[in-house]
């Protein structure tokens, strides 16, 4: 079914909002202002979806999308190709400003900041996942849907993703085959196999280490190492097999910094690091804090913690433990903290989490999100708790999609520094 719909504001997860016969319309591929024909993909009593397919009368921040399976019904991993990049900043500022304001009473006023490293927002993504169907063709999945589009480049896969060239390979019998490009030059492929099928390998550069994903966090490798080594100004991190790590090149040291900038650690203070994956920001913390100070870091992957012992190996005042930081707090007997960094996945930290680390009575909790709405959330319950925003910055970290990283800082309410 098409309709015709004049586009109102953008709202959270790549769409924005229209009216139609009084049932609101989330649209993608359309920008605010545009009068746009668009065809219905879902339909629910009390809302539609649906994809622009013909631009009627477009908004001036309207472009040519540079990829070809940018579009309706075709690839998914970008919802602003059709935007400027700096229309596709302010439309995630609004969205930042929006949750906040909706889900936690805050007005904010900031701006979604640039990230050096992908000027033209293209050639960024490091990592990439590329799904295989059952001929072994790869692809990047359609918007919400198990469907593969197959691609032979990804425009926003760095350079040195797509020189390993797997999009124009076979991967019969995998059901993902993931692209790693390190910032040190390592490059890497992580293939997971369909249930009890062995995938052939096709001929790759001998440079790079190809690994199999076993399930429950565990990778081999059959060529090279299992890891690949970033670097963060003058420090290595060795990442194990499809371990997270901060896609965009410029992401890592812009995220490292506003926490540190933030967070003001100093000599002999006791922080916490949690969900710390492979110690990017509890390196940081330890420099600061020096050998009088300590570091905690709680991470749930067993080989990130692995890792992060690793890394961090010459500053003995950090140490790390695998565990759920549901249950860690209590399981570690840890009952303060001068300051607390979180890092939590999508999902945000959740009521029970909220309310633990407020119990540590930090002066500083300094929460990087990757979803505005959890972090909204999550920010709602610190209020009940008597700690308020006092700072929050927005980066860009994922251009042309509707993404956005954030670093807030959340202080007691009537302390000071």
């Amino acid at each position: 079914m098409a309709i015709e719909l004049t586009v109102g504001p953008v709202a959270h997860g790549g769409w924005c909002v229209a009216r139609h016969d009084g049932r609101v319309v989330f649209v993608r591929h359309a920008l605010p202002g545009e009068r746009v024909l668009a065809e219905v993909t879902e339909e629910t009593t009390r809302f539609l979806r649906a994809d622009a397919v013909e631009i009627l009368q477009p908004s001036p921040d309207r472009v040519t999308p540079p990829c070809p399976f940018a579009g309706p019904g075709l690839c998914g991993g970008c919802d602003w190709q059709h935007a400027s990049l700096d229309a596709q900043r302010l439309l995630k500022t609004e969205v930042v400003a929006e949750q906040l304001r909706r889900l936690a009473g805050i007005e904010w006023k900031g701006v979604v900041e640039e990230v050096p490293g992908a000027p033209d927002g293209l050639g960024w993504r490091t990592r990439v996942q590329f799904a295989v169907d059952r001929d072994g063709v790869p692809g990047l999945r359609r918007h919400r849907s198990h469907d593969i589009q197959p691609v032979d480049l990804c425009l926003i896969a760095h350079p040195e993703v797509e020189n390993v060239g797997v999009e124009v390979m076979n991967w019969r019998n995998a059901s993902t085959v993931e692209v790693i490009a390190s910032g040190t030059g390592d490059q890497a492929v992580v293939i997971t196999p369909r249930p009890r099928r062995t995938v052939a390998v096709p001929d790759l550069d001998r440079s790079v280490a190809v690994l199999v994903d076993e399930g429950r966090g565990r990778t081999r490798a059959v060529h090279g190492r299992g890891h690949v080594v970033e670097r963060v100004g003058d420090r290595d991190f060795q990442v194990t097999g499809s371990g997270f790590w901060q896609i965009h090149p410029g992401a890592a040291a812009a995220l490292r910094d506003a926490v540190m900038e933030f967070a003001v650690p100093r000599p002999g203070e006791w922080a916490l690091d949690l969900y710390c994956g492979v110690g990017l920001f509890a390196a940081a913390l330890a420099e600061a804090v020096g050998e009088e100070g300590a570091v905690f870091g709680v991470e749930s992957d067993a080989a990130a913690v692995r890792d992060a012992q690793r890394n961090l190996r010459d500053l003995p005042q950090a140490r790390f433990a695998r565990g759920r930081v549901e249950d860690a707090l209590d399981r570690f007997d840890i009952e303060r903290a001068d300051i607390v960094v979180v890092d939590p996945p999508r999902a945000g930290l959740g009521r029970d989490v909220v309310e633990s680390v407020t119990d540590l009575d930090a002066s500083r909790v300094v929460y990087v999100s990757c979803d505005p709405a959890t972090l909204a959330r999550d920010l709602a319950w610190f209020a009940e708790h008597r700690y308020a925003l006092a700072d929050l910055r927005a980066f860009d970290a994922f251009p042309m999609t509707h993404h956005v990283e954030s670093v807030a800082l959340l202080k007691p309410a009537g302390k000071g520094d």
